[in-house]
């Protein structure tokens, strides 16, 4: 039962638990909706309010946009009158401005009259003004009165003051283009300066003022002024002014100089190579006169001529210093220098005066009349070079290249200058140096063939002394050395031309040592055919000898010798070796003095001898001829040889020590052999000369005094 019991209660406390929970469940809803009530009530009390506020806003607008609409009807009759009086004051003050306008147009016309007659002398800027407030008076009446009276006045005036204009223009650029002076150009020229990149001419051409009031009326009359005659007037004037520069330089030249070929002002080129020792043997000459004009005499003569006017020079400075450069030559060179110079400190004139889309025409006719000069001078050098040469006068060829080798100085330069110029112009120089090298390659050829086939054997010195046609060459060929760049030049145009792989500089000596080589070949082989005209054959071998120690010694001395070995690195020894020969041969001529005492050989004790110890006749007579035999042979090439000649000190010093060591000692053994052998009862009939003397004589060899 108790059981039952305890089963019974469980169910019955878990009910009461849900009853209780739900009580407590609808409490807090009672709470909550009785709290959403009061909320709800908030609610509306506030709605109600809203709808009144709202009622009353409406209110209130209704009665601001009745009062609005009052107020525009009331205010916009106003604004339209104000408006249409606003336009009414504005449309009155554009025309009193209009018409203020006028009257100041009218008045310019009225007022500038006297000052436009009274011209721009002295008042460029003033004027320039003035005309420019008839321009614009002149192209008012234009669009707005073509045909009124005033319009034609403004014109009248206008074209009054631009002629006005030119004329002052002209008259300022007259009044101050004067000539530069001679002694401005050639101080430039001596100094080199440079003034391309300072901007400003090296000298004062014109007055700074001047510059400026002609570039304001070059500038004026080039766009309000329409009119280019200006430009004509300038290059008229500065092409004058610069023509007259170079004529009064030269002038000036030909005044020091007295007409003598030499100028008197003390310069120096930029080409000048300072330091460099002048060699007193280069112009050396051994020439002799001779009648018979054969292309060798003409060939010596020209040298000659060469030598006396000293025709060829690299440098202004050695004009001066040596007078080695004809008046013509110097004169042009000079002129090519001031060309330059003054056409570059013309273009910086011109470009502060003339409008930059003018420049290259203006420029080109500026300088026009003195390109056509100085080349025109050139020409003339070059015509009297090209007859000179053709009549074998080569010292015409030494005065092109100085010319050549300052004109391809100045190319770069030149060519920068004349760009843009027309090609009558910009051509000019470089035809002339095209002609100057044509010619200078012919005379080349030309000279190379008369070293190789002249064929004059009577002009042959008789002392077997160094021949003209050697020296001259020789002179002729250390020349080509002071102008590589020019020489090559000239070769290069040649049909046999020898190009060589390498830098520049090293093809054009190599072409310059393959022709020295091949004039050296061809005097060779010349030389070799006129030492077979001697009779003697040891005055061939002096001939020789002389021509290539003279040749050998020259290639050394003046630094040819290494220019020659760019093309031919045995050249010297090569020439050593034929000096070697020749001296071999020479001393050939000794050898019937030697057979004299050579063949006497025996000691004394081994000569046949009778029984009393006496040498047998035939023994003595042998010693006595061989004696004189040697005194003979001694006296005959003495009395031959010293008439020989060997002007070379240090060569015929080592010719008679040598002629001394194939002979004095030979002799003294023969001496000692036999002078106590009692060959006579005379011995100074016999022994004419001791080794001593033998010596002295041998000393008075190539020494035609003696």
């Amino acid at each position: 039962m108790m059981s039952g019991r305890r089963q019974n209660s469980t169910p019955n406390y878990l009910q009461i638990a849900k009853i209780e929970d739900s009580t407590q469940k609808i409490v807090e809803l009672d709470e909550k909706l009785e709290q959403e009530q009061k909320d709800l009530s908030f609610i509306r009390e506030n709605l109600d309010k809203s709808n009144q506020l709202t009622r009353n806003m409406v209110s209130i607008l209704s009665s601001f946009e009745s009062r609005l609409k009052k107020l525009e009807e009331t205010i916009l009759p106003v604004h339209n009158e104000t408006v249409a009086l606003q336009h009414l004051q504005a449309n009155v003050e554009k025309s009193l401005k209009a018409f203020d306008e006028v009257l100041t147009y009218h008045n310019v016309v009225r007022d500038a009259e006297q000052f436009i007659k009274e011209g721009a002398s002295g008042r460029i800027e003033e004027y320039l003004a003035k005309m420019g407030e008839i321009q614009e008076a002149r192209e008012y009446f234009r669009q707005n009165n073509p045909g009124s009276p005033e319009l034609s006045k403004a014109t009248s005036q206008f074209n009054m003051g631009k002629e006005s204009l030119q004329n002052e223009f002209r008259s300022m650029l007259n009044r101050h283009s004067k000539l530069v002076p001679a002694i401005m150009i050639l101080d430039l020229i001596e100094g080199d300066e440079d003034f391309q990149d300072e901007g400003a001419p090296p000298f004062e051409h014109l007055p700074e003022k001047a510059v400026q009031e002609l570039s304001m009326i070059a500038k004026w009359l080039q766009g309000p002024g329409e009119s280019s005659d200006y430009i004509d007037v300038y290059h008229a004037i500065r092409a004058s002014a610069l023509k007259r520069s170079i004529e009064g330089m030269k002038d000036h030249l030909m005044k020091k100089s007295g007409g003598s070929g030499s100028s008197g002002h003390a310069m120096a080129s930029p080409m000048s190579s300072k330091g460099k020792a002048k060699d007193p043997t280069k112009r050396s000459s051994l020439v002799k006169p001779v009648m018979k004009k054969s292309p060798a005499y003409l060939l010596i003569a020209s040298f000659e001529s060469a030598k006396r006017q000293n025709a060829l020079t690299s440098t202004a400075t050695d004009m001066r210093e040596e007078g080695s450069m004809d008046i013509e030559t110097e004169q042009f060179i000079l002129s090519i220098l001031a060309l330059l110079k003054l056409i570059q400190s013309e273009a910086l004139l011109m470009n502060s005066i003339i409008p930059y889309e003018h420049h290259r025409k203006t420029f080109d006719k500026i300088i026009d009349r003195s390109m056509e000069m100085v080349a025109q001078d050139g020409e003339n050098i070059n015509t009297n070079a090209k007859r000179a040469i053709g009549k074998h006068d080569f010292s015409a060829l030494l005065s092109i290249f100085p010319v050549l080798k300052h004109l391809n100085a100045c190319k770069a330069e030149f060519d920068e200058q004349l760009m843009g110029t027309a090609p009558s112009t910009r051509l000019k120089l470089p035809d002339l140096t095209r002609s100057l090298q044509q010619t200078g390659s012919k005379a080349l050829d030309e000279f190379f063939e008369i070293v190789k086939n002249d064929p004059d054997k009577s002009n042959m010195p008789r002392d077997g002394t160094v021949h003209e046609l050697t020296s001259n060459a020789v002179i002729f060929m250390e020349n080509l050395q002071e102008f590589i760049d020019t020489t090559s030049s000239m070769l290069s145009t040649q049909k046999d031309a020898i190009l060589s792989r390498g830098s520049d500089d090293t093809a054009k000596k190599k072409l310059v040592a393959a022709y020295i080589a091949k004039v050296l070949g061809a005097l060779g082989l010349n030389l070799d055919q006129k030492a077979k005209t001697y009779n003697d054959q040891y005055l061939g071998a002096i001939f020789l000898l002389n021509n290539y120690h003279y040749l050998l010694k020259s290639l050394q001395r003046s630094g040819l010798i290494q220019l020659v070995m760019c093309f031919n690195p045995d050249v010297e020894s090569h020439y050593e070796q034929i000096i070697k020969d020749q001296k071999v041969e020479y001393t050939k001529s000794w050898s019937r003095v030697i057979t004299q005492i050579h063949e006497a050989s025996r000691p004394p004790f081994l000569l046949e001898r009778e029984a009393g110890g006496r040498l047998k006749d035939r023994e003595r007579q042998h010693i006595k001829d061989k004696f004189k035999g040697f005194n003979t042979e001694l006296e005959d090439l003495f009395k031959v040889q010293k008439c020989y000649a060997v002007p070379d000190e240090q060569l015929r010093k080592m010719l008679r020590e040598e002629n001394k060591a194939t002979v004095i000692n030979a002799y003294r053994t023969f001496m000692e052999r036999y002078a106590t052998t009692n060959f006579t009862k005379n011995p100074e009939k016999y022994i004419k000369y001791h080794p001593d003397q033998v010596g002295s004589m041998i000393d008075k060899f190539f020494d035609v005094t003696a």
